[in-house]
């Protein structure tokens, strides 16, 4: 059976559970409520678990904290045997607007923590990843209260549209592969 890793970043604590930089979390647990699974504590992470047409789908939430999640995703690609292009990352970006979806096969950090160690980590940027925009509108100098901070009213109002589209965008990578769903979801 074909495996995928589906990783959500974000970090551990109830101080951060509705943050913007959380988002990678509350994506992964949207899909499991939406597959019936829950997650169950494990080594760097908790994992839950499905099956999706054949294919075995394991989403992960690292408990690394973001600065060092590529130490969760390398673990769990090494346990579970799952090669890097069946590993989806699904992250907070600063430069798309609040939910904009962009799923990409590679790329830069572009100044990302979480991002970075992963790329240290494994020795590559060649990964594929789901960047959700969480926006920019914040004063200079403010990024760090910004990405720490929870979601406005306004973008809660589409925030479960939001992450059901993302839930799309993670089944169509697992069945139909990156290619696909890019030309199918990076237009809307």
């Amino acid at each position: 059976m074909e495996k995928f890793l589906i990783v959500g970043l974000g970090n551990i604590g109830p101080e951060y559970r509705n943050t913007r930089h959380n988002i990678g979390f509350m994506v992964v647990e949207n899909l499991a409520r939406l597959q019936n699974t829950s997650f169950a504590s494990g080594r760097y992470g908790s994992t839950a678990r499905f099956s999706l047409k054949g294919r075995e789908i394991i989403l992960l939430k690292p408990s690394t904290f973001m600065n060092l999640s590529g130490l969760a995703v390398r673990y769990w690609m090494q346990a579970e045997k799952i090669d890097i292009d069946h590993v989806l990352v699904i992250v907070d970006d600063l430069a798309l607007p609040f939910g904009t979806l962009r799923l990409k096969g590679k790329g830069s950090d572009a100044g990302h923590n979480g991002l970075k160690h992963i790329a240290t980590t494994l020795a590559t940027q060649e990964y594929p990843r789901l960047k959700f925009g969480i926006g920019n509108d914040f004063p200079k100098g403010r990024q760090i209260d910004y990405v720490l901070g929870e979601f406005d009213s306004e973008d809660l109002k589409t925030m479960d549209e939001r992450l059901d589209m993302a839930c799309d965008i993670i089944k169509s990578f697992c069945l139909a592969g990156i290619s696909i769903t890019m030309n199918q979801y990076n237009k809307k």
